[in-house]
């Protein structure tokens, strides 16, 4: 028998997207905090405009920001869901759905630049945007504006 997935509530979805950027982000820094202190790089040493360090470095980076990016966008969805008090269980499925598409994407791209992996990437990331497109159409006939 299969049990029945257990979703979080869309503000706990958000807390969880914003807490795995805040993982990256301590990746990144334990990441330089090491290479400061084998003396592989020196103090100042890294550019925060151009890519350094190793691809699996960068491809941490760029992931923090990529979720960084997108975390407004996805608190926006969730903060107005919220101030509307929708309900609805779709609303629900999708700020998790979100929230694990996003790690998925992260992963990936932590993992490989390869070309197989960056289409994975890239499925995953819209999913993300055809999600929060849909909290909207859920959301936007309690603003008014589809009346």
């Amino acid at each position: 028998m299969v049990e029945q997935l257990q979703l979080v509530s869309p503000l706990a979805a958000l807390v969880l997207f914003a807490v795995w950027a805040m993982l990256l982000v301590i990746t990144i820094g334990t990441w330089r905090f090491t290479q400061f202190l084998t003396g592989t790089v020196p103090k100042g040493g890294f550019n925060p405009g151009a890519p350094h360090g190793s691809d699996a470095y960068w491809r941490v980076n760029r992931a923090h920001l990529n979720a960084v990016e997108n975390l407004p966008i996805f608190a926006t969805m969730v903060l107005t869901g919220v101030a509307l008090n929708v309900d609805a269980a779709s609303f629900q499925l999708l700020a998790n759905v979100v929230l694990l598409a996003r790690v998925a994407q992260s992963l990936v791209h932590i993992s490989s630049g390869a070309p197989l992996a960056v289409l994975i990437r890239f499925s995953f990331y819209l999913v993300q945007v055809f999600s929060m497109l849909a909290m909207a159409a859920i959301m936007l006939p309690a603003t008014g504006f589809l009346r």
